[in-house]
């Protein structure tokens, strides 16, 4: 993923604006909710935007989706971190 799609814009802003809690990040039912999405269609986007390896190639390593006791968090790595605060408003 060479330069964030409006989605992944979208997820960047919202993570980046999302108040710090205990361990950081933000729950996937909370963040698919204030962006209007079901919980599939965000994780295909994270996916993208995460460190795996999809078609051979790299991903970027902007989030991170880390399961917590029993539900699924979302954080904003460095990278993406770094992104966010470039990005329009």
């Amino acid at each position: 993923m060479d330069a964030p799609d409006a989605l992944a814009q979208a997820i960047l802003r919202a993570l980046a604006d999302a108040p710090a809690r205990d361990g950081g990040g933000v729950s996937l039912p909370r963040l698919g909710k204030q962006l209007g999405l079901g919980a599939s269609s965000l994780m295909r986007e994270l996916s993208r935007m995460g460190d795996a390896t999809l078609g051979g190639v790299p991903g970027p390593g902007w989030v991170r989706v880390a399961q917590q006791d029993d539900r699924w968090v979302v954080h904003l790595e460095a990278a993406g971190r770094a992104l966010a605060d470039t990005l329009p408003r």
